[in-house]
């Protein structure tokens, strides 16, 4: 009942946050199964952020989270939900439980899901900053080389 609702607003927020809503999105698990997620956020470059799984209200909801890990399904930013609870799985761990009627809570959730950066992009974007204060450092090293060696090496010049 508040599946299509729950995926109208991962569209949206996904939308604000230049993410692609990709339903029924295919992965190849490590344990080489083909599955398929009711539905995937994916940077521009098609690199995923995060993925949903819906479960019907008459389904135990742990019970499936249990199956699908064992399924190979991915832990690093999923949200599960059924009609009742949204279950956030971040880094291997729940990390946060709430009720689908605690506006509040939901919008805590789905704002750490949002929030989420995955570890090798946390430490490309590191590298990238650190690389952006060492280059006026590197750029100056390299014009002192280059102007060394045009005063000290004719065949250079």
């Amino acid at each position: 009942m508040l599946r299509e609702a729950f995926k109208d607003l991962l569209k949206g927020w996904g939308r604000t946050n230049d993410l692609l809503f990709v339903p029924e999105h295919d992965i190849v698990t490590p344990q080489k199964n083909r599955i398929y997620l009711d539905g995937a956020l994916l940077h521009a470059l098609r690199v995923p952020f995060g993925y949903w799984e819906a479960k019907d209200a008459d389904d135990d909801l742990d019970a499936e989270i249990a199956a699908k890990t064992r399924k190979g399904y991915p832990r690093d930013n999923i949200i599960y939900s059924d009609d009742h609870t949204a279950v956030l799985l971040q880094d291997g761990r729940e990390v946060s439980r709430v009720s689908m009627e605690d506006t509040e809570a939901l919008y805590g959730l789905m704002d750490r899901f949002f929030s989420h950066e995955r570890q090798e992009i946390a430490d490309f974007n590191k590298a990238v900053r650190q690389f952006a204060q060492d280059l006026p450092a590197v750029l100056e090293a390299l014009r002192d080389l280059i102007a060394k060696k045009l005063i000290g090496s004719p065949a250079f010049a």
